[in-house]
C-alpha cells in the first residue's frame, strides 16, 4: 500500500484490507500493520461506522421507549416488545410522543395496530 500514490485509493484499500484481515488475524496485529488514520478515512470504514452509529441510536430509542412504556403502564406484555423493536427511529419517536396521549394499555395496542397497517 505504501506504493499507492492516490490517497483515496490507499484509504479504500486499507479499509478493505482491515476488514479481510479481521477475519483471520488479531486486531493488535492488524493495528501494527496498518495505519489507523488511513483506515478511518476510507469510505468502507466510514460506512461501517455510520451503520454502527445508526444501530446505537436505534437501540437507545428502543430502550427509552420501553422504559417510558413500563413507567406509564407497569409491566408490558411480551408480545409488545418485538413490535416496538421492529420500529425505525422515526416511529419510536412518534411512539414516545403518542405515549403522552395514552391513558391505558389498550391505547398502546390500538396505536401499534394502527402503525402496522400504515
Amino acid at each position: 500500500m505504501a506504493k499507492i500514490l492516490d490517497r483515496e485509493t490507499k484509504q479504500n484499500i486499507a479499509g478493505y484490507t482491515e476488514i479481510l484481515a479481521g477475519l483471520r488475524f488479531d486486531k493488535t496485529l492488524i493495528r501494527q500493520m496498518l495505519s489507523e488514520d488511513i483506515m478511518q478515512e476510507s469510505v468502507i470504514y466510514q460506512d461501517i461506522l455510520q451503520k454502527g452509529q445508526e444501530q446505537g441510536k436505534q437501540q437507545e430509542a428502543f430502550s427509552l421507549c420501553m422504559s417510558l412504556l413500563e413507567e406509564r403502564f407497569g409491566e408490558i406484555d411480551d408480545s409488545i416488545y418485538p413490535k416496538v423493536q421492529a420500529f425505525k427511529i422515526e416511529q419510536l419517536e412518534s411512539l414516545c410522543r403518542a405515549l403522552l396521549r395514552m391513558s391505558e394499555v389498550d391505547d398502546l395496542v390500538a396505536w401499534l395496530d394502527e402503525q402496522q397497517s400504515i
